[in-house]
């Protein structure tokens, strides 16, 4: 099973020092002493400064600013997206998640605040309830022609190619599903 946010940025953290030469108490004092406190600002100065990877300079930024992934569990993140006037999309989000499961063990389920990022190697999609009745469906098919209903994902997000409208349980049928496993499989 693929680790979820949280056990990744603990492994993360873990090998910090090895990969680094510094705990993340140590990190976040010489961070907590820059002027910059902006995420890109904070990542972009670890890695110029002091010649740390784009990965373990992330995870730094985020610990030091409060915005990991293990600062707010998963659990909340979604509950948060599916709360108020788009609480009664949650179903359709449960049936996505437990279909795109069924693809392989390697799925990553990484919640954002806004949207929930589908991973494999690499994103394959997302899953975003963009209205009080509809959730859209974000899949990375680069080269792949749009259809109606497979639209250009346009202004929707520019980390996938196409995105699908769903406004029910039945939206999510094997051609939707076909789609996104191709992305998965590109993945």
């Amino acid at each position: 099973m693929a680790k979820s946010p949280e056990e990744m940025a603990a492994s993360m953290i873990a090998a910090l020092k090895e990969k680094t030469g510094k705990t993340l108490p140590e990190w976040k004092k010489i961070v907590a002493k820059w002027e910059e406190k902006k995420h890109g600002q904070i990542v972009k100065r670890l890695k110029s400064e002091h010649g740390v990877t784009h990965g373990y300079a992330n995870l730094i930024a985020h610990e030091t600013l409060g915005s990991a992934a293990s600062a707010q569990p998963s659990d909340d993140l979604i509950a948060g997206q599916y709360s108020g006037k788009k609480a009664d999309l949650r179903p359709i989000y449960e049936k996505l998640i437990k279909e795109i499961r069924k693809f392989g063990k390697d799925v990553e389920i990484a919640p954002k605040k806004s949207y929930v990022s589908l991973r494999r190697s690499k994103q394959f999609g997302l899953i975003q309830p963009s209205t009080a009745t509809r959730i859209d469906v974000g899949i990375n098919l680069p080269g792949k022609a749009p259809t109606d209903r497979l639209e250009a994902s346009g202004s929707f997000n520019a980390m996938v190619s196409h995105r699908v409208r769903i406004a029910t349980e039945k939206d999510i049928d094997k051609e939707l599903l076909g789609w996104i496993k191709e992305a998965y499989e590109g993945a």
